[in-house]
């Protein structure tokens, strides 16, 4: 364990390296060295480095990888904040901060993730309220009512709902394993168990398509429900759910193209943007602008013009990372998720209990879609979504939540991947 974490150490450090690089890069260019951005950044490679070390004094042995990895992203995100958007680095910088004591909190908490199995209905209750709060409750911001403000405080109930929809269908599915693998009932080609067996996976698809049609969001609406599907698929090894799932939402999204127009707009500029560029349109158009001019090695950290996209700090700040860093560093990211929704997968796979094993490949699965459709909405392979690129976007409820799932997938790896007895 003790060269274990001396490794995972040396990766911090690395990857400290390289964000108070980016940072100072970015203030010399900009002509201004702030010491409390220094500072800010400093004290961060520092909490990381303590974590590690409370870890280590704690007996912890997880997987190694994903705490190098979550600073190697965020440092990336904080130096894309300072260039785009300088007077919120110190915010996020913030988020950052309480995101590590959450994480600390969340290994802790872990370590005794099967007595939630007990409290699957409490957890799928606070996952649907939440999702039910944004529903009734939510802003519109950026054409998205997914954010609720209550006084000062604003935040995204569906970045912490993911998480209970997980434990929920967790607990519940690997509960019901052996009545939706030995399905009686054929449907056609299709075999599959009684619908009572099923009927969580049709709420989560009443949920999904409400999401759709009130909050404008189909990103997150396909991110739950494909969360539902692909955890019933792993329990089960049925490919009909996967095409039963697709069928639904297929259907469900046609039937909400036909009746509200704002799914039709949505939908219009993806397949076709230059009808309205300077319009509905401007911000991918914007944003593919951007992925063409940063070619293979980009313009250079602050020598672009990714600021003519809005909001390019949250859902576009992959496109100017595109422009700014050019092919090499968007793939570069994309590899560094891949390496980091691989080993959620490993610790899935290594895990000796249903449960966990669920929880590890729902999370895994979550942050899987969810990098995926935020980087596809972007570059035009998906509609646009009003989700966050996992902690590189500037917001307090996706850092915050994000370190809570690695937190929690690093407790299930501790005993299952790098203590077997």
């Amino acid at each position: 364990m003790t060269s274990i974490r001396h490794s995972e150490r040396r990766l911090l450090l690395i990857a400290g390296v390289i964000m108070l690089n980016g940072i100072l890069a970015v203030s010399f260019t900009q002509g201004s060295l702030d010491y409390g951005v220094i500072g800010a950044t400093c004290g961060l490679m520092l909490g990381f480095m303590l974590v590690n070390a409370v870890l280590y004094k704690a007996g912890h042995g997880g997987d190694p990888i994903f705490l190098p990895l979550a600073a190697l992203l965020t440092g990336i995100g904080l130096t894309m904040i300072l260039r785009l958007k300088p007077d919120l680095f110190l915010l996020q910088a913030m988020w950052v901060g309480i995101g590590l004591l959450i994480f600390l909190a969340s290994t802790f908490i872990s370590r005794r993730l099967e007595e939630v199995a007990k409290f699957k209905y409490v957890c799928g209750f606070i996952g649907v309220g939440l999702l039910l709060i944004a529903i009734l409750f939510g802003v519109d911001i950026g054409g998205h009512k997914s954010w609720v403000i209550i006084g000062p405080i604003r935040f995204q109930p569906s970045e912490f709902a993911k998480m209970f929809i997980v434990l929920f269908l967790a607990a519940y599915l690997s509960e019901r394993r052996e009545l939706l693998t030995l399905a009686t009932r054929h449907y056609g080609p299709l075999v599959l168990p009684h619908p009572r067996f099923i009927a969580p996976l049709i709420a989560v698809w009443g949920i999904a398509m409400m999401m759709f049609i009130l909050q404008r969001d189909m990103g997150a609406a396909l991110l739950y429900f494909g969360i539902a599907i692909i955890m019933t698929y792993m329990v089960s090894g049925r490919f009909s759910y996967v095409i039963i799932g697709l069928l639904l939402f297929l259907i469900g999204s046609v039937v909400c193209y036909k009746l509200y127009s704002h799914i039709q707009t949505r939908v219009d500029i993806w397949l076709n943007p230059w009808v309205d560029p300077n319009g509905g349109a401007y911000q991918i158009v914007q944003s593919l602008f951007a992925f063409g001019s940063g070619g293979i090695i980009g313009s250079g950290l602050t020598y672009g013009f990714p600021n003519m996209i809005p909001e390019v700090h949250t859902d576009f700040i992959f496109a100017a990372i595109g422009e700014e860093m050019g092919l090499v560093g968007a793939g570069g990211i994309i590899i560094l998720y891949i390496i980091m929704v691989y080993r959620a997968f490993r610790v899935a796979l290594l895990s000796t209990m249903s449960f966990s094993m669920l929880v590890a490949g729902g999370l895994a699965v979550s942050m899987g879609l969810q990098i995926f459709l935020i980087i596809g909405g972007v570059t035009k392979f998906f509609p646009l979504t009003g989700i966050t690129l996992p902690f590189i976007s500037y917001g307090g409820s996706s850092i915050v939540a994000n370190f809570i799932l690695l937190g929690m997938l690093f407790s299930i790896s501790e005993v299952r991947s790098y203590h077997a007895k």
